[in-house]
């Protein structure tokens, strides 16, 4: 009987499951394998511990594998693709696909099909297919680079726009996100919070996000304009994907694809989902958003089942 392997690895955390063709036979989630963000000792033991407890659960030796299919941003970068690579035929048997996460995500809500998935977790990506077949993305560059409306993005833009209301000196743009981040990260004044955020290697912003969340909720106007912006600029990386499907599909009659979302971000923040879907519907009125946030590893089981030209 043939089994398969799906891995969903974010930034935190990931997820496996493990299938033969018609049914799961077990979901367990460990820390993260993404070797960009633990070191390699880490990552080994989280996928060693993974993988032990599908072996001893299920009875199923990962050896018997015939197919896995791992999805993780950064798959195109050396380090997180010959890690993961390395690692898995060292351990799993059978074919491996390196997917994107963005890319298994859509999977999970349009199976080869036409659709947009739009991700905010730990960072953020935009992939869409359009009729034509053609697989497209927009973001997905990096915390440095892109990342817009992720939780490395609101950690850092808190942080930004706290310093930028020193500067202003304006009542009406007063936060509390400069003491929220020293009580946070545990540090004693503002020069110890500016001597960490500039520190190498850069410190993790991403777990200050759920900070910048609940201060919006509590009335802060600082924290709220970032949830607004964050929305706003995952609508507008939406938006340049959209317009390239349609240059692909052509201009008659052209409808936008429908949009599904998933990470702990987009569905978990709803001011920042808000801001997002107020700013795509100026656009396109009419657009379809699903309500269910994509579940990635079920996206990730399809395309270990199904297989593809070039498997590794």
């Amino acid at each position: 009987m043939p089994y398969f392997l799906a891995v969903d690895a974010g930034g935190t955390k990931t997820e496996f499951a493990l299938a033969d063709q018609e049914r799961e036979l077990l979901r367990v989630r460990t820390g993260a394998i993404q070797r960009q963000r633990v070191s390699e000792e880490t990552a080994r033991q989280n996928l060693s511990d993974a993988l032990h407890q599908l072996e001893s659960a299920t009875g199923v030796a990962m050896r018997s594998i015939t197919r896995s299919c791992v999805g993780t941003s950064g798959e195109t970068v050396p380090l997180i693709a010959t890690w993961l690579r390395t690692s898995f035929s060292a351990h799993v048997g059978g074919e491996l696909l390196l997917l994107g996460d963005v890319e298994i995500a859509l999977e999970a809500c349009f199976p080869g099909q036409r659709g947009i998935l739009v991700m905010a977790g730990t960072g953020s990506n935009a992939a869409g297919r359009a009729a034509t077949g053609q697989l497209l993305t927009a973001g997905g560059w990096g915390p440095v680079l892109a990342d817009q409306g992720s939780a490395q993005f609101l950690g850092v833009a808190a942080l930004r726009q706290g310093f930028l209301a020193i500067d202003r000196d304006d009542p009406a743009c007063r936060t509390r996100l400069l003491d929220l981040a020293l009580e946070h990260w545990r540090l004693a004044s503002i020069n110890e919070l500016i001597e960490f955020a500039n520190s190498n290697p850069r410190p993790n912003f991403t777990t200050f996000a759920p900070l910048v969340a609940q201060a919006a909720s509590e009335g802060d106007p600082v924290a709220a304009e970032i949830l607004d912006q964050g929305g706003q600029d995952l609508a507008h990386i939406t938006n340049l994907l959209i317009a390239r499907i349609r240059k692909l599909e052509g201009e008659a009659s052209f409808t936008p694809p429908a949009i599904a979302i998933t990470g702990s971000v987009l569905s978990g923040v709803a001011p920042l989902r808000e801001a997002f879907t107020r700013s795509l519907r100026r656009a396109y009125p009419d657009i379809q958003l699903m309500d269910a946030p994509a579940d990635p590893i079920s996206g990730a089981l399809w395309r270990a089942r199904l297989g593809t030209p070039g498997s590794v």
